[in-house]
């Protein structure tokens, strides 16, 4: 089973915020998850990012493979450099 850790989109039409979560690579989009590790809403000027970086740091230990756009927030958040 490959751990991957991406967004599952919520909200409404027009108005989306994203879930952070840690989900099976072969799992939907906004389907099944393993564990919610925090949220991004991008229509807030800036962009708020909240990520539990104690859980975020344990998955990538074990092996779990975050996707470019999550990559990119952990960055900006200083969770990988």
């Amino acid at each position: 089973m490959a751990v991957r850790i991406r967004l599952a989109r919520m909200g409404a039409k027009k108005r989306p915020y994203y879930r952070i979560v840690v989900a099976d690579s072969e799992s939907p989009r906004d389907g099944r998850f393993i564990e919610i590790i925090g949220n991004y809403d991008p229509k807030t000027d800036p962009a708020v990012v909240n990520v539990k970086e104690d859980r975020a740091s344990e998955w990538l230990s074990k092996g779990a493979k975050p996707t470019e756009t999550v990559l990119s927030l952990f960055k900006k958040k200083g969770i990988i450099q």
